[in-house]
């Protein structure tokens, strides 16, 4: 007899058969199915720097892979030679992504329709490649997208008001494809937008009128921020790039905008006594000036001080204990090394009174200008105080007084010329020297920006302007320049922030390379430069190339996060930090790079393998310039639409 399952028992089984069919498919994913997803890709598309260890069951640990708790959640393989098309059946198993980066690829064909499942995507940068096509529909779908950059491809079609649905979406690049047809009116809280050379046309909708004129340059588009449309009958309130003339009513409103005479003369008038009360402003601050400068101490009397310091102190102590303040610090300091007792002379009896300048620096002034400048303090570092010191009005230096060499000349002479030598864009250059038994004076080239540090730490207020993510990336890449510079023959041994110096123009200059080498350990091996310090170093004096890369690590951590190392009272331990799994990765970044977290991503990331407890596992300063490079790139083609 055949039993047939109660009606109770059938509504179960449909029930459990219901449930089991709506669990998501990603529930039963796991990391290995991500590395298997991987290697389809590698398998599919080829590259040049797929440098992936294979016999590795984790995927973790290969270049431009990102995994948070047992997941990839960050692929990025910009500009590697990829290939191809990219098949179906890939990124249906990364369904944790949040930022995925093919950038600057040969990619042809289409978006593969799977990518709508990474339901958990944020940023997608595919620029610089070759997809076709419509953009398709499944982005749409894509709700939590933040960046979008599609530009330099060969996309077609119209743009889809199905952008609106992507309401936290910030950026939209579709520059340089082949769009056609008009802009829809995007409601978003768009920041960054480009549309340039596409054949569209028609009026620009009231919400993107807010961009700049280059947001839509060859196209058809018309309309503010361009020239007005035919059938908006109003012509713009500013001239247009064509340089049409503006009609018969707007030259009627100009007529009537013309001052009287009366007028004009009252503003000459004005003119010619603002200038009067400026010239004569100058006049009086110029005199004071001079007899500022009338009041810096000449070499008779700063030798006469000299010789009253007692035998038994060091050298330029009394005058460095008044350094704050002082208008003549360095001209004390160093009055102290040119009038040395005869016991303290060069062993050649000419060296003691003269500064000794590098084949790569001209030499306009001697010891006798330097002790004649009006100078300030710039602070006091590991290896000694440092000074600005005025000369003239276009001669400007830092003199850095060392502090605990007790080296014999000769040592002292090899070792600094060596520094000397360095000649590289991205260094702080070392100017001149002077050597006599107590004093020890280096000569630089003044850095009028200040430090990293300063940079980032000092001024938090109001009147502070906002260290955008540009200048942050330019900084990392002239310091990570010039140290690279620096492991082709030497280690810099006390990498930190306060140690990267900036131009006038916000440019990276590296200093205080070499020194690790002349001073004692007393002044090497200060707990302030713990916060940079590779845990392997126990020596100072002997600090691998290898230990720079994880001090260079912790600025780019610095320069990510806005927060200062553990050397400080409110500094941390950053490597630690960053790593910290209460954290999510946006709350490490500075507020001021919210508009570039991929980026800053990116940066953290390096960031990251730099500060690697092994040696083995950090990268070089080669493989990081390289990478930062390409970061700088990246923002050069999202930025200019390249």
């Amino acid at each position: 007899m055949r039993i047939f399952p109660s009606p109770s028992m059938a509504a179960l089984s449909i029930f459990l058969w219901a449930f089991l069919l709506s669990l998501p498919p990603s529930s039963q994913q796991d990391l290995s199915t991500d590395r298997a997803a991987l290697l389809s890709l590698r398998s599919a598309v080829g590259g040049r720097t797929f440098r992936w260890n294979v016999s590795q069951l984790t995927p973790c640990n290969w270049a431009g892979v990102t995994c948070e708790a047992d997941r990839v959640t960050v692929l990025r393989l910009p500009g590697v030679a990829l290939s191809g098309r990219i098949p179906e059946g890939i990124f249906g198993n990364l369904t944790r992504l949040r930022t995925l980066s093919l950038r600057l690829n040969s990619l042809v064909g289409s978006l593969p329709s799977d990518l709508s499942r990474c339901s958990d995507l944020r940023h997608l940068y595919l620029q610089g490649n070759m997809f076709s096509g419509e953009i398709p529909s499944l982005l749409f779908g894509l709700r939590d997208l933040v960046r979008i950059n599609l530009a330099g491809n060969n996309f077609t079609g119209e743009i889809s008001p199905g952008f609106n649905n992507l309401t936290r979406l910030k950026t939209l690049y579709l520059e340089n494809n082949q769009l056609s047809g008009s802009l829809p009116d995007l409601d978003l809280p768009l920041d960054q937008f480009n549309v340039s050379n596409n054949m569209l046309n028609g009026s620009i909708p009231n919400n993107l009128r807010k961009f700049e004129s280059d947001s839509f340059l060859g196209t058809s588009l018309c309309g503010k921020p361009l020239d007005v449309c035919p059938d908006e009958g109003t012509v713009p309130s500013q001239p247009t790039s064509s340089g049409r003339p503006g009609t018969v009513d707007e030259k009627e409103g100009k007529k009537k905008k013309k001052l009287s005479g009366g007028a004009i003369a009252g503003i000459v008038i004005g003119c010619v006594v603002g200038f009067a009360l400026l010239v004569l402003i100058l006049m009086v601050l110029c005199r004071k000036k001079g007899k500022e400068r009338s009041r810096a101490v000449d070499i008779p009397s700063i030798k006469q001080q000299e010789v009253e310091i007692p035998g038994d102190k060091p050298a330029g102590e009394a005058a460095e204990s008044a350094n704050y303040g002082s208008g003549y610090s360095v001209a004390a300091a160093a009055a102290a090394a040119m009038t040395g007792n005869a016991k303290g002379g060069e062993a050649n009896g000419s060296g003691a009174k003269k500064l000794v300048f590098f084949g790569n620096a001209t030499r306009v002034f001697d010891l006798e200008d330097l002790l004649r400048a009006s100078a300030e303090v710039l602070g006091k570092g590991t290896f000694g105080t440092a000074y600005k010191a005025v000369l003239d009005a276009t001669t400007v230096v830092a003199v850095k007084r060392l502090k605990d060499v007790t080296m014999e000349e000769r040592e002292f002479r090899e070792k600094i010329e060596a520094v000397g030598a360095m000649d590289h864009e991205n260094l702080v250059p070392l100017r001149a020297y002077y050597y006599s038994r107590d004093e020890k004076l280096l000569v630089y080239d003044f850095m009028p920006m200040g430090s990293l540090s300063a940079l980032l730490h000092g001024n938090k207020g109001g009147g502070r302007s906002p260290l955008s993510w540009e200048m942050r990336a330019g900084i990392a890449l002239g310091a990570a320049r010039g140290l690279n510079y620096l492991h082709s023959q030497c280690s810099h041994g006390n990498v930190k922030s306060s140690n990267i110096l900036l131009s006038k123009a916000n440019e990276a200059r590296v200093s205080d390379f070499g020194l690790a080498q002349l001073v004692g350990l007393s002044s090497a091996t200060p707990n302030r430069g713990t916060g940079y310090r590779a845990p392997e170093v126990t020596d100072p004096k002997r600090v691998s190339q290898k230990a720079d890369v994880y001090s260079f690590g912790v600025v780019l951590l610095e320069l990510i996060t806005g927060k200062a190392p553990g050397n400080s009272e409110e500094g941390v331990d950053l490597p630690r930090w960053v790593l910290s799994e209460e954290l999510r990765r946006e709350e490490l970044f500075d507020s001021e790079l919210l508009s570039h977290e991929a980026e800053a991503e990116e940066m953290l990331q390096l960031g990251i393998e730099c500060t690697a407890q092994h040696p083995d596992k950090r990268p070089t300063m080669d493989d990081v310039v390289t990478r930062i490079m390409s970061l700088k790139r990246t923002e050069s083609v999202e930025n200019e639409g390249l």
